[in-house]
């Protein structure tokens, strides 16, 4: 009994871990990448194909082959980074939900995990 349960809700719990993925890749060919999906005002953390440091940006607009923001909400040194470099685009507010709702989940599995093995 205590096995299917604790089987059950961590199956529960790394699905939601899964559906909650908060990034966006992008491929090697620059004509088939939509940025539209990025919204102005938002931070962005953007990875890098050549593998250089990960750039935290609040994202402004696209400026040809190009995307425009400032380092952050108060520091307005402009960032430029061409979409030929971008690997993949993660939204920082999302992620931070996720890891709040990972742990907000790992205590409710561990509260039924508890309370069935006193039912016992």
């Amino acid at each position: 009994m205590k096995a299917s349960v604790l089987l059950k809700s961590s199956l529960l719990t790394s699905l939601f871990v899964i559906s909650s993925c908060a990034t966006t890749k992008y491929t090697e060919d620059i004509s088939k990448n939509n940025y539209s999906n990025l919204e102005a005002g938002k931070m962005y953390v953007v990875k890098m194909k050549d593998g250089s440091k990960k750039q935290k940006m609040l994202f402004r607009n696209v400026d040809g082959n190009n995307l425009v923001g400032t380092a952050g909400k108060k520091d307005s040194t402009e960032v430029i980074i061409p979409k030929s470099n971008v690997a993949s685009v993660r939204d920082s507010r999302k992620a931070r939900i996720t890891a709040g709702a990972v742990v907000i989940g790992a205590a409710g599995v561990a509260a039924l995990v508890l309370s069935s093995s006193r039912a016992d």
